[in-house]
């Protein structure tokens, strides 16, 4: 479930640090791409602080090869400034994410030398409080389901690598035990079968109709519903998807982080 392997390093390109999922209280993460990379989508996990782990799912406009030092650049930023910012107790962990996003977005302008479009979807997740801290920076929306039914993680804010001055917003969300949060990339509602789109009504669908209990499933159920949609491996760009998993016995915690 990493981004790269160190073995698809060629000459002096630089190469994203592999992702590790950590182990998370009463809850779980994972992503999955299918094939082989072709375009920027770029996940990474990072716990932050005893009770919080940070997370991502971001689309570097471009092909692998043009926009690889980007993505590193912006892996590196992500990693650094989230402990800055994440690892602290007492903090806002809104305020925190907005910061995030406004490095994030000054990185990626610094190393693209100019505007080049990242969406991107970052989130602080409080394990004690059982909450989502996030910006959506032009993403397709993250789905969160729970016993209510499917609700939608909306934008919050434009592209990165837009404007230098760009900040997003951030919102939050409450995950009851038993909820689950889906993210894909644009590669998974773009997959087509002749002239229509898989689109975000089947993700929906998929994340409502799922029986599973973990969060690799999860992203492996979506994926494996875009191939039987397209009656084809999918190679019109990356597809990916990151789920989020509280567990069913996930206890409601009294006190914040």
């Amino acid at each position: 479930m990493s981004f790269f392997s160190h073995t698809e390093r060629s000459g002096p390109l630089p190469v994203p640090v592999q992702a590790e999922v950590p182990e998370l209280q009463d809850a779980e993460l994972a992503a999955l791409y299918y094939g082989q990379r072709m375009g920027g989508d770029f996940y990474d996990f990072i716990r932050v602080s005893p009770c919080r782990v940070v997370f991502g799912l971001l689309d570097v406009a471009g092909r692998l090869e043009d926009c690889r030092s980007i993505i590193t650049a912006t892996q590196t930023t992500f990693r650094t400034v989230a402990m800055d910012l994440l690892s602290r107790d007492g903090i806002n962990e809104n305020e925190a994410m907005i910061d995030l996003g406004v490095q994030l977005n000054k990185t990626i302008l610094k190393e693209a030398k100019g505007v080049h479009p990242c969406p991107a979807f970052a989130a602080c997740y409080n394990e004690e409080m059982g909450i989502l801290s996030y910006v959506n920076s032009g993403h397709l929306p993250a789905l969160l389901r729970d016993k209510t039914g499917i609700s939608e993680l909306p934008a919050t804010g434009l592209p990165l690598g837009l404007f230098s001055h760009l900040a997003p917003d951030a919102a939050m969300a409450a995950l009851q035990p038993g909820a689950s949060v889906l993210l894909v990339s644009r590669g998974v509602v773009e997959g087509k079968s002749k002239h229509e789109e898989f689109g975000m009504d089947r993700v929906k669908h998929s994340l409502q109709n799922s029986s599973a209990e973990s969060a690799k499933e999860i992203c492996m159920n979506v994926i494996d519903q875009v191939k039987q949609f397209m009656k084809t491996p999918p190679t019109h760009n990356d597809v990916t998807a990151l789920s989020l998993y509280r567990n069913a016995a996930a206890k409601s915690a009294t006190v914040a982080c």
